[in-house]
Order: structure tokens, then sequence, then C-alpha cells
């Protein structure tokens, strides 16, 4: 009778090895597939990379070749990339960080600044390279926002474009450039209160006990096109025609013109917002799962949607500040890396960082060539690029819409 107990330990321990050795072998099998899921995303993930600078690079070269003062490719790489430039901090100082920041850093740390250029040189770096800059952060902002857009409302229609968010930013620009001239240099703030706003009114009238993509997509139209009407009516206020015309080239989406000014205005809300993005890509992935899902979790679903919201809206802002309304950049990018890396927001963030600029850039040598002289708003080129995309998704997926 005393051996029963001891029987049954043993049993019930060797039961216990026995699951425990199940579980270690599944765990351990679960682990090796998701590393070599993760290794399979990392190698694709790298190839997206490298191919996204490569067109970069050479779009980028081909951009600063063209113009008054015409250059070989060749000829372009060297000024890019002269020592006279790269050789002296004090001058990229005071292109990156402006003449008076950066004239401080020089003095305070010896640096010279009155560097003779020799003449390519001088038109790239002053002239033809910030375009360049321009276009990608523009495209990094605008694919991020996307992507934290249609994770927000697990929604893959959305965009800043399709919710209003361009909408409401473009009317914030246009509303400082005719009424408040005098604070141009609080661009990106304006914008992103306006985008704000936009974002705002859309959510409120597509709520209904919660959302569903159908509604914000047609609360977002619906918020667009009173937006879009505002800034219409607003260059009747307009006396200036400079003003006019540029407020045309905001909702249309153009880099023309742009210079390092724009550069240092963009690239600050950037770094803000790409670092934010990745920081908050781990909750982007948890609110993929549903709001049930995310909040047994432990997750406060409508702190983290606003808050990552607020993310996309100055992301988005950053790009209409210094480019206006480039269409589509938000909506393609994302579906483009999510068919090549994943779902997984960890990768989908840094790959939108890459081939958003690509996408761009490819974009704004097709506008400055497509009928030179004559040089035509990138908006358009996004615009009839995206178009045929969209289309094609509509086409190829029957459940378009839910992530």
């Amino acid at each position: 009778m005393s051996e029963s107990p001891s029987g049954a330990s043993n049993g019930s321990r060797a039961g216990s090895d026995a699951t425990d050795s199940a579980e270690t072998a599944a765990t351990a099998a679960a682990r090796d597939r998701l590393a070599s899921l993760f290794a399979e995303f990392d190698g694709t993930l790298a190839s997206v990379v490298v191919a996204s600078v490569a067109v970069v690079g050479l779009g980028g070269l081909v951009q600063v070749s063209f113009g008054t003062y015409s250059m070989t490719v060749l000829e372009a790489w060297h000024a890019v990339f002269d020592p006279m430039v790269w050789g002296h901090p004090g001058l990229l100082a005071e292109y990156f960080l402006g003449e008076t920041l950066g004239g401080l850093l020089a003095v305070q740390f010896g640096w010279a600044t009155d560097v003779e250029l020799s003449h390519p040189t001088l038109i790239v770096w002053t002239v033809r390279l910030p375009r360049v800059l321009v276009a990608v952060l523009v495209g990094a902002n605008l694919a991020i926002s996307g992507a934290i857009f249609q994770a927000v409302t697990r929604n893959e229609l959305a965009s800043p474009y399709i919710l209003g968010v361009s909408s409401g930013a473009g009317l914030a620009i246009l509303l400082t450039l005719v009424v408040f001239s005098g604070m141009s240099a609080f661009l990106p703030i304006f914008a992103a209160l306006g985008g704000t706003v936009a974002f705002l009114i859309v959510y409120a009238i597509a709520w209904k006990g919660g959302t569903s993509p159908v509604r914000l997509v047609l609360a977002g139209v619906i918020v667009g096109t009173v937006f879009q009407s505002l800034q219409t009516g607003l260059f009747f206020f307009a006396d200036d025609l400079g003003v006019v015309q540029s407020a045309i080239a905001w909702t249309t989406g153009s880099l023309t013109g742009t210079d390092w000014e724009q550069v240092r205005l963009a690239l600050p809300w950037t770094i803000l917002a790409v670092g934010f993005a990745l920081a908050g890509s781990r909750q982007l992935n948890v609110l993929l799962l549903g709001e049930r899902t995310a909040r047994s979790l432990g997750m406060s679903v409508e702190r983290v949607r606003f808050a990552l919201s607020g993310v996309a809206i100055l992301a988005a802002a950053a790009a209409i500040a210094v480019a206006g309304i480039v269409g589509f950049v938000g909506l393609i990018v994302p579906h483009m890396v999510r068919t090549l890396v994943g779902s997984d927001y960890r990768q989908l963030i840094v790959g939108c960082a890459f081939v958003g600029p690509a996408l761009l850039v490819g974009a704004d040598v097709g506008a400055r060539l497509a009928m030179d002289p004559v040089q035509i708003p990138v908006g358009i080129v996004t615009g009839l690029v995206g178009g045929p995309y969209f289309l094609y998704l509509m086409r190829r997926q029957d459940n378009l819409g839910d992530l």
C-alpha cells in the first residue's frame, strides 16, 4: 500500500517530463520557424533597402545633371562628392543648419566657411541637390504616414490623402500664405494642426459605436471635398498673383524651387516622425490584431491609436509644408513594401522609409524631364502612377479594405 503513492509520483513525474520535453520541442520548432521567417524577411528587407538607395542615387544624379548648365552624370557625381565640400564641416553646417546656427558652430570649432568651390559643385550644392533631398524627406514622410494610418484604422485604403489629412493640412498652409503670410516659418505646425482637425472630424463622422473601413473612407472623402472647396475659395481672397501661383503649387504638389530652407524645415520633423514610428511599431502590430485582442493584452487602444495618429499627422504635415499635397504616395508605398517584406511593422516602417524616397525621387525625375523645359508638378506624376496601381489592387483583391 505504501508503494502506491510512490509509483503514482514516479508516473506523474515521468508524465511531466514527457510533457516538458514535448513543450520544449514545440517551442524550439516554433522558434526555428520564427527565426527562419525573420531571416527571410531580413534578407528581403535588405534587398529592398539596397535597391531603393540605388534608385535614389541614380535618380538623384540624373536630377542634378540637367538644367540650364548641363553636365554629365560623371561630372554630377564628382560635384556631389567634391572633397572641397565634404572636407569642410563648416560648409556642411551652413547648408544643413543655416547660416546663423551653422556659422555659430563654425566660429565655435574654428571651421572654415569661405571655401572656393568649382562652378559645377556650386550649382549642384546650392540649387539642385536640395531638391533631391526634399524629395527624399517628403517620400519617407508620406509613406510612413500612410503605413501608420493603415494600421490605426485597420484599413488598407487609408492614407493622408484619402482620410482628408492632406486637405486639412493644405487648407492650413493656404490660410497661412494668404492671411498670415508673416508666419510662414511655422508652416509645419500649422499644417499639423490642420491635419489633426481634419482627422478628428473624419473620425467623429465615422464613429458609430466603433468605426469601419467603409465609413472611414467615406468620411475622408466628404471632409476632403469640403476642405478642398475651402482651399479653392481662398484663391479669391489673394490679391497677389504670386501668392495664387504659390497656392496652386501647394495644391498640386511640387518640388520646383525648393532649396536648403525647405530641407532644414522638414529634416527635424522627419527625424522625429521616423523615430516615433519605429518606436511604435510593436503597438502597430498589436493594433492589427483587433481591438478586443489588443485590450486583452493590456493596451489602451484609444490612447495608442490617437498617439500614433499624431505621429502620422506630423509626418504628413512635414511633407505637405515643403512640397504641398502629393497624392497616392502614402497609399501605394505601404502596399508595395507589405507585398515584399510582409506585415510586420518593424520591417514595414523601415521599408517605407526607403521605398517612399525612391518612388518620389523617380517621379520627380519624370516630372522634370517629361516635358523639358516645362516642369510639371510631381503630384501629377504620382497621381498618374498611383491611380492605375490603385485600380490594379481593386481588381486583384476581392476583400480590398480590411487589413
